[in-house]
């Protein structure tokens, strides 16, 4: 028999929290790729990786807070442990191979599309991996259009044109990552619409916990990340102080040290002309002096 499957076992409280989950993320996320942008080359791989791992967390953790609120009429729904891990550890590298195209590469253009493309496709695997991590007395079936929608809202997430927010983190910023929280929240329960259930009804509809005493353990450990990579970045000295950390110039062989400074200090066109025009005027009222000197002198004798 085909099971009634209720997403909003708890209303609205699990679509908003998740939401808000996303946008975390996404936020987080974003503003590492950012700061890569303005540190060296050296330091650049540790914070697209720790903006890749807060995107990857802030999804995976929207999409099992939203399934909290997952029941399935006539049977129990149980998780399997390493499913469930693992469609983490799916959304952490396919997003951080997108990060990484797009901190490298540019936020333009081709890096953009094939960074934006690959992060969607790395959300949409998180999902139906997740939901795989399922342990049920049904089988499940998947509407293939409804499917290819819910893919199709995940790539369509990447924005169009992004620029990277400085440290004061202006208004308009936040408009990609609350689009960002909508897709990746939209996606999920586009997904969700797809799916059907076939209960075989063989088991007790009364065994097992509730989804949230299920999933609750294993949310400790991401929100714990993203708890710590929020007070990273706010205590970030670039966010501190409002200012760009000074990049140290380059040393290159055979170049002396003294040219990267006499460059960064500028004079006053001014000066130079007026300088020069004082010394050729002086040099011209003496000129005329040494001439005539020698002419006078003779002249009395």
């Amino acid at each position: 028999m085909q099971g009634t499957v209720d997403g909003f076992s708890y209303g609205l409280v699990t679509p908003l929290v998740a939401y808000l989950m996303a946008c975390l993320g996404g936020a987080l996320g974003l503003r590492c790729t950012t700061r890569s942008l303005r540190v060296t080359r050296s330091w650049r791989p540790g914070w697209l990786a720790l903006g890749s791992a807060a995107i990857g967390s802030g999804i995976w953790t929207m999409h099992f807070i939203a399934m909290m609120g997952f029941t399935i009429e006539h049977t129990p729904v149980r998780y399997d442990w390493l499913m469930t891990f693992a469609s983490l550890a799916v959304a952490i590298v396919m997003v951080g191979v997108g990060i990484f195209i797009v901190g490298y590469r540019g936020a333009r253009g081709t890096a953009l599309f094939t960074g934006g493309t690959i992060t969607g496709l790395g959300i949409a695997s998180m999902h139906y991996l997740g939901m795989a991590g399922m342990r049920l007395d049904g089988q499940l079936t998947y509407n293939t259009f409804t499917v290819a929608l819910s893919v199709a809202i995940a790539m369509a997430r990447r924005p169009r044109r992004w620029r990277p927010a400085g440290p004061s983190f202006p208004l308009w910023s936040l408009r990609p990552i609350l689009v960002m929280g909508l897709a990746v929240t939209g996606m999920h329960y586009t997904g969700m619409a797809a799916l059907e259930v076939h209960v075989h009804g063989t088991s007790d509809p009364g065994t097992g916990g509730s989804p949230a005493e299920l999933l609750a353990p294993m949310l400790i450990g991401p929100l714990a990340f993203l708890l710590l990579a929020a007070v990273v970045v706010m205590f970030d000295p670039l966010m501190v102080t409002g200012k760009p950390a000074g990049v140290p110039v380059e040393r290159k062989p055979g170049v002396p040290a003294h040219v990267g400074a006499s460059r960064t200090v500028r004079h006053p066109a001014h000066q130079p002309v007026r300088r020069t025009r004082r010394t050729l005027v002086h040099r011209r009222s003496r000129a005329p002096q040494t001439a005539i000197r020698p002419l006078s002198v003779a002249g009395r004798y």
